[in-house]
């Protein structure tokens, strides 16, 4: 087998890997970076020309992981796209979004090259597009060699998946993202236990050790006090969220909270794309019951909808939860604009749950000390750094010491390691090597054919 990881900057963004087996050629993936706009921030797409590619498989709906997919099947007019029931679901919503998206950043900074498909093309391509039941396997020919590929649950986020692959006397196994822990609107990951002659495994927390105390039920208790410290004394408490997975978990954490006298009664705001991912949630429960989530969550929770024009700089006269896209405080979303007005005034608080990259906004202001200055750019506002900014860990990626237990009990002869910045590799080849002595280990270098 031949591994060929196509995201040319490495680490964590354009996430695609090109995968040889026998006379067949697969393609895992094809996101987008976020943080390079424009051609630079997708997959080499040029190894993949005159190459027959046999099948693209999407892992999960993450724009890191699908933005390119569209401009993949361009290119690739006869390849069929695997994935999940679910994240067949989401894939379509995900994509228009990121249309938008790309239109709007055209207009604003003429970005080459943007969009990089259009809405029409979208429609065009979503027939090609296949779902495939968790459990299930599917056999695929190449012109001499047959493969046999199964879908298991990743936790993550709905529709993630983990591949295990049989050619021949073979078992090949692809984690993708994992979360072994169950959320509220989601199993955890259900792996098969036992031997696999490779296991391609992701490193995203290989950095980050878990401090005692910071588990996910501690950390969701944390997050509840602190919202209602924050509305009891007369502040607004923002969570910027992810659409995809997070604002939907938030959303019946908060549900479960309040139904049980946890959390204080005050207005509840939500805005962005994960509104809309509620409904196919809600579509998601009742079709293949992937994930556990009912639009009465939003209507329990009276949500109200934010005005369309959010005044920079200025913060909110009646205390309130505000749950707001983007996650990462990305430049002129709704949770930038309030957190321009809000971070000067010490009652408020600004509470991240999930990953911040350190580029971004958000990852700017974790890093950042109070009373510090703090300029959003963006709108021209500068504020002192007043209100409170925490962290709460309920991370969509495993623990590092998880998904090694996973690797050593499955005696892998070979590891290949991915979706990880450099210092969370280094930690993933130390620990194999040293307690997988007779397993090699391979950390691909982008764009170079690796055989393993």
């Amino acid at each position: 087998m031949n591994i060929t990881d196509l995201n040319r900057h490495g680490g964590i963004g354009a996430n695609s890997m090109l995968v040889q087996i026998g006379d067949l050629n697969i393609l895992i993936d094809a996101g987008l970076n976020p943080k390079r706009p424009g051609l630079e921030g997708i997959p080499d797409l040029a190894s993949l020309r005159g190459v027959r590619l046999d099948l693209i498989i999407v892992t999960h709906c993450h724009l890191d992981h699908i933005g390119s997919v569209p401009v993949v099947m361009r290119d690739h007019p006869n390849t069929p796209v695997l994935m999940t029931e679910a994240s067949r679901l989401i894939i379509e919503k995900m994509l228009h979004n990121s249309a938008n998206v790309m239109q709007r950043q055209k207009e604003e900074k003429n970005i080459p090259g943007y969009p990089l498909f259009t809405h029409e093309e979208i429609d065009r391509l979503a027939p090609r597009m296949q779902g495939l039941a968790f459990g299930r396997k599917k056999k695929f020919r190449g012109k001499t060699d047959e493969i046999e590929i199964m879908f298991h649950r990743a936790g993550h986020v709905a529709g993630a998946a983990a591949i295990e692959v049989w050619h021949k006397h073979r078992q090949i196994f692809f984690t993708g993202d994992v979360l072994f822990e169950n959320q509220r609107t989601l199993q955890g990951a259900q792996f098969p236990a036992g031997h696999f002659d490779t296991v391609v495994i992701e490193t995203t927390r290989g950095a980050t050790e878990r401090q005692e105390g910071k588990e996910r039920v501690n950390e969701v208790a944390r997050l509840i006090n602190s919202i209602n410290d924050t509305i009891q004394r007369g502040g607004s408490f923002l969570l910027p969220v992810f659409a995809l997975g997070r604002m939907q978990e938030i959303l019946s954490i908060f549900h479960d909270a309040r139904r049980f006298g946890r959390l204080v009664e005050c207005p509840i705001y939500a805005a962005g794309l994960g509104m809309a991912i509620a409904d196919i949630f809600d579509e998601i429960s009742r079709k293949t019951k992937d994930v556990q989530f009912s639009r009465a969550v939003l209507r329990e929770l009276k949500l109200k909808p934010m005005p369309r024009q959010i005044e920079p700089g200025k913060n909110p006269t009646q205390p309130a939860l505000y749950i707001l896209a983007s996650g990462m405080l990305v430049e002129r979303t709704p949770s930038y604009m309030l957190a321009s007005g809000m971070l000067g005034h010490a009652r408020n608080t600004i509470g991240f749950v999930g990953y911040c990259d350190p580029d971004t906004p958000g990852g700017a202001l974790l890093a950042a000390k109070h009373g510090e200055d703090f300029v959003f750019d963006a709108v021209n506002v500068k504020a002192k750094i007043n209100a409170r900014v925490e962290r709460f860990e309920l991370s969509g990626h495993a623990d590092r010491e998880e998904l090694l237990q996973y690797a050593i009990q499955t005696q892998a002869r070979s590891i290949v390691l991915t979706h990880g910045d450099p210092d969370a590799r280094a930690w993933f080849t130390a620990q194999i090597t040293e307690r997988m002595p007779g397993t090699t280990v391979t950390d691909p270098v982008p764009l170079a054919l690796c055989e393993v």
